[in-house]
């Protein structure tokens, strides 16, 4: 898989919608702000496209990128990453 630089900041762009939707969808935070939020995304857009190559049929692409699938690979990702990074004492 070859990323350009163009495509790359596309996809940084992408990214950051992708995981601040991803954490208001999981109605939780990512640690690390805005940017633990483009990793995020960036993370799932990795997943979907370049190791699962994965994606419903009939869904909307953008620049390669399986909107919906990498949505909910965010949305699963903000879950498991809030639920290791947060420690909570009894």
């Amino acid at each position: 898989m070859e990323v350009s630089f163009t495509q790359f900041i596309i996809w940084i762009i992408i990214a950051a919608i992708i995981g601040i939707l991803g954490e208001f969808i999981a109605g939780r935070r990512a640690p690390a702000g805005i940017l633990g939020a483009i990793m995020i995304g960036l993370f799932a857009i990795f997943l979907i496209v370049g190791f699962f190559h994965f994606h419903i049929t009939g869904e909307p692409t953008f620049e390669g990128v399986p909107i919906v699938s990498t949505i909910i690979a965010a949305v699963m990702l903000v879950v498991i990453w809030s639920s290791v990074a947060y420690y909570r004492r009894a």
